[in-house]
């Protein structure tokens, strides 16, 4: 029993417009990409509409970004597209290599995920923004460049002399994104193809992003293919979505009938996973902190930080990062440093592990202080003091197999005999949900869940009493993200663990954290338990960090039959 908004077959046609509209602007059937043998995308239909907007949402190797390059023709060497793509009434896949590059660019924008890897880092701004004005078709490099400045300005850039004139290095992550987004948009294509433009960037800078490309969209009549992971940002930006999984359609509609009702196990699957939608998810595994916090009301905290303040000399001029900076951690909860790039958060944290030294102020741990310790003295401190990095692709070692990973801060701290160091290190594992049979792999062989994974393994072998979290989830998929959400949450209640968590992304926060400090400029501008901060924010910088959530679709977030949540991770040896 088919209905228009649902998938009723592998293939499916999405009409996004009204009946008497004209012809969709794109059209793709039966479209499948292989590399080599292997076939990747397999028989994906849809449309999108003059001025609309269509989402592909799954979870990284479900084949978007695939399908949005096998539409711009841009598939790697290896990569065969087959079927029809139908672009403004023209066969995409059926033109010559001449007659379609014309359209790359001119009709066809792209904006990609990463602009760090986008952008060439020895040359400037300007002399790249030239290469696409090349495709307007004028001669006069002066008319050319005034209109560079007028889209900069016009993608939000306050000072596009200044930006023309500037290298990458000289932006911020959310500049560069802009300038993207100008190049791309700079001929007035067509259809515009943004491939997860937002994933990197911290959640106000995200807001304005889709923002902007939702204001050029209808200023200028684009059209707009979203890739992104998340479905509460699908929800709010497209008029339709596509969910995929392995290459397939799972699931495709109307944005609000997805949203609100999704039918297939998968994507029912992504909307609980989405922290934005689900803030309660965890409750149960958190409140145990929760009750710890009201405990050692009264009692020495774990950790805290008292006054801090901490400068660096920057081409002559001092820089403030961390201006009289407090706060304190109750033994096993975990409390969050939320706030933008440049507020100070990972300053604090490299002080608070004595990878810096603090102009004023004391750092104590267990009620040992340790600010003006020596290094040998601080070694010791570390054994209890551990640490996760951001991105499990390059914080381990690619040359190393997960046991010398994992097995080597126990070599370092000469930690037991040999047989004992195994012994931990698969106990480590199976703490982390994983088996003795990865011991042997090298990070190339792993998925980005099970890399993270080891990473935490790595900081439990030496069982410490405080673990630091610095954006743990910030590279990985929703799904896989939740995954180690609980694994952390479950050793916290198994281990007593105490946990200070970083990160930018104030929906996950309330997910895990019971007291949250917000920072802004180096300052910590709020304070107080999750239920505080998230249902009564007092600072105006804290209501624009919360304004900046994605909720999903306008109007608020439509009931959701409540879904059986899956045991993810390995139960029994969690509790045991």
């Amino acid at each position: 029993m088919a209905t228009q908004n649902r998938l009723t077959a592998t293939s499916l046609r999405i009409a996004t417009q009204h009946q008497a509209a004209p012809s969709p602007l794109l059209r793709v059937e039966g479209l499948s990409v292989c590399y080599g043998p292997q076939q990747v995308v397999s028989d994906v239909g849809f449309e999108l509409g003059h001025g609309k907007s269509l989402a592909l949402i799954g979870e990284s190797g479900s084949g978007k970004s695939t399908i949005a390059r096998a539409l711009l023709r841009l598939l790697p060497g290896a990569g065969r597209a087959a079927g029809h793509v139908e672009f403004d009434d023209q066969d995409v896949l059926g033109l010559s290599e001449r007659r379609f590059r014309p359209l790359r660019g001119r009709a066809l924008g792209f904006v990609p995920q990463d602009p760090g890897n986008s952008l060439n880092p020895v040359r400037t701004i300007g002399s790249q923004a030239q290469e696409a004005a090349a495709l307007l078709d004028e001669p006069n490099k002066a008319i050319r460049t005034a209109l560079i400045l007028d889209t900069f300005a016009q993608v939000g850039l306050d000072n596009p002399q200044r930006v023309y004139d500037s290298y990458p290095h000289q932006l911020s992550g959310g500049m560069l994104q802009r300038v993207l987004i100008g190049l791309a948009v700079l001929p007035r294509p067509k259809l515009l193809v943004a491939d997860e433009p937002t994933s990197a960037l911290d959640v106000t800078i995200q807001k304005r992003i889709l923002d902007l490309l939702s204001r050029l969209q209808s200023d200028l009549n684009i059209s707009l293919l979203l890739i992104t992971h998340d479905l509460a940002i699908a929800a709010e930006r497209a008029d339709t979505l596509i969910v995929l999984k392995d290459g397939i359609i799972q699931e495709a509609g109307h944005t609000a009938a997805v949203f609100a009702s999704p039918t297939s196990a998968y994507a029912r699957k992504l909307h609980a996973d989405v922290p934005a939608l689900n803030p309660d998810r965890y409750a149960a595994l958190r409140d145990p902190g929760f009750r710890l916090l009201n405990a050692n009301s009264g009692r020495a905290p774990k950790i805290e930080v008292d006054g801090v303040t901490k400068t660096f000399v920057v081409d002559g001029k001092v820089l403030t990062a961390v201006n009289d900076v407090s706060f304190s951690v109750p033994a096993g909860t975990t409390h969050a440093l939320v706030g933008e790039s440049g507020s100070g958060k990972t300053t604090t944290i490299r002080l608070l592990l004595g990878l810096d030294e603090p102009d004023t102020g004391t750092i104590s741990v267990a009620g040992e202080t340790l600010n003006g310790r020596s290094q040998e003295s601080l070694r010791a401190a570390w054994r209890h003091l551990q640490l996760v990095y951001q991105n499990p692709f390059t914080s381990l070692d690619p040359t190393w197999k997960v046991e010398q990973l994992v097995r080597e801060p126990l070599d370092r701290f000469k930690i037991g005999t040999r047989e004992e160091r195994a012994e931990r290190v698969r106990e480590a594992l199976v703490n982390v949900g994983l088996g003795d049979h990865l011991l042997s792999r090298k990070p190339e062989a792993l998925s980005g869940g099970q890399r993270q994974r080891v990473a935490i393994a790595r900081a439990l072998v030496l069982k410490p009493d405080v673990i630091v979290l610095d954006e743990p989830t910030s590279a990985l998929d929703v799904s896989v993200q939740a995954d180690i959400i609980e694994v952390l949450l479950s050793l916290q209640t198994k281990l007593g663990l105490t946990y200070v968590f970083v990160s930018h992304d104030l929906a996950l926060v309330r997910q895990l954290a019971h007291t949250v400090s917000v920072m802004q400029r180096g300052r910590i501008v709020e304070h107080g338990t999750v239920s505080d901060i998230f249902d009564n924010p007092k600072a105006p910088y804290t209501r624009s960090l919360l304004d900046s959530i994605p909720s999903g679709i306008a109007g608020g977030i439509p009931e959701v039959e409540p879904q059986p949540q899956p045991q993810r991770i390995f139960r029994k040896e969690l509790t045991a």
